[in-house]
């Protein structure tokens, strides 16, 4: 199968399939953390859930702000909302195409039911 989406949608898509990346994301979408605030429910090192952060920074899911010793991660919504739009697009996609089966499906009973009268 070909792979004809743009770039930055592969990217986002790769980086929201870790657990522990989509639980970062889940707790910025309640508002900025910092990366140890970030890192509390995790139970892996520092440097570990740095490498998580720059694979969100990387995909754009993710804008980090450094004032002082602290770094400040923000949710970067349209990477988000790019994502959801491929997703609403396939999924109404794959609504028609039941839609279609579902007719199709109705046909054939139509049929069946059509042939049994005549038996």
């Amino acid at each position: 199968m070909l792979n004809n989406q743009p770039q930055p949608l592969n990217s986002i898509f790769q980086a929201l399939a870790d657990p522990t990346r989509r639980g970062m994301i889940a707790r910025l979408s309640r508002g900025p953390a910092s990366v140890s605030e970030l890192a509390e429910p995790f139970d892996m090192s520092l440097p570990a859930v740095v490498q998580h952060l720059q694979v969100l920074e990387t995909s754009g899911l993710v804008r980090t702000q450094k004032v002082g010793r602290v770094r400040t991660c923000h949710i970067e919504t349209k990477a988000l909302m790019s994502a959801q739009d491929w997703i609403q697009s396939q999924r109404a996609s794959w609504e028609a195409r039941f839609d279609r089966l579902d007719a199709y499906l109705q046909e054939l009973q139509a049929k069946e039911k059509k042939r049994g009268r005549r038996k």
